[in-house]
């Protein structure tokens, strides 16, 4: 008898576990996933660039794990890069667009999984400088990066893209003396940007950095000029900030103590 109520009591105890269990399961099935944090990655340093680190380590292979909208160069500054939607592209010095082989190196590139936080919609056309600054009012906190995605219609784009170095390098201020420059016009596409707080200088660039894509991703580059027609303009707030440091000789050896020089 006395093992008859023992057994009872044991059977009951395993029910009781069991139907924890499942309601644990379901409670935690039913919940809303956490949303991953935001972040971007950076291969090398911004003023490593501007001395003329053109070559890089890490692949194209490798920086799309990191995320899927982004702009950068190709080791001896060899093209610009734009990538969207999670495809890269080069436009070469001659204008022309190409996917990016994985197997492809990079000396500089910023890169995140874009996800907006907020849109807005310009009600008039915008100059760049313009655009600029009716991002930079939409901008609240200061003190935080923002990933920014210009998708529509522009009456104007002007881009560049600068040609492959030779070594010994010279630094950006010389290579960009010699970019090709392409003026296009009544086109669709999207500009893909940044905006970094000014406090990052040197690691970054600070303020706006914007390159250009087509809809039919036969033109682009790095942004010089534009002028919007009907766009929508997408924003994505980013709080977390890592950077993948080259290791090479070029890298290891550059002087990057100097105070920061602006511009690519």
């Amino acid at each position: 008898m006395k093992k008859k109520a023992e057994m009872k009591i044991a059977f009951n105890l395993v029910w009781v576990l069991l139907t924890i269990m499942i309601i644990t399961y379901h409670s935690h099935s039913s919940a809303e996933p956490e949303e991953a944090n935001d972040s971007i990655f950076q291969a090398s340093l911004f003023e490593a660039l501007m001395e003329g680190v053109y070559e890089g380590d890490l692949t194209y292979g490798e920086l799309k794990k990191h995320g899927d909208f982004g702009l950068g160069t190709f080791n001896r500054l060899d093209g610009e890069m734009v990538g969207v939607d999670g495809v890269f592209y080069r436009i070469g010095s001659d204008g022309k667009v190409s996917v990016v082989e994985d197997s492809r190196k990079s000396p500089f590139a910023i890169v995140t999984f874009f996800d907006s936080n907020e849109s807005l919609v310009p009600d008039r056309e915008l100059n760049c400088e313009e655009l600029k600054q009716y991002i930079d009012d939409a901008i609240s906190e200061k003190n935080i990066f923002y990933a920014i995605k210009v998708s529509g219609e522009f009456k104007y784009m002007k881009t560049r893209s600068v040609h492959a170095q030779e070594k010994p390098y010279p630094p950006v201020s010389e290579a960009v003396k010699d970019q090709s420059e392409f003026d296009l016009g009544n086109l669709k596409g999207t500009i893909v940007g940044y905006w970094f707080p000014p406090y990052i200088g040197g690691v970054s660039q600070s303020g706006f950095h914007f390159h250009f894509i087509s809809e039919d991703k036969k033109s682009g580059g790095h942004v010089l000029e534009c002028k919007t027609k009907d766009v929508v303009i997408e924003i994505d707030h980013i709080r977390d900030f890592q950077i993948d440091l080259s290791d090479n000789e070029d890298f290891n050896k550059a002087d990057l103590n100097k105070e920061s020089t602006k511009g690519k």
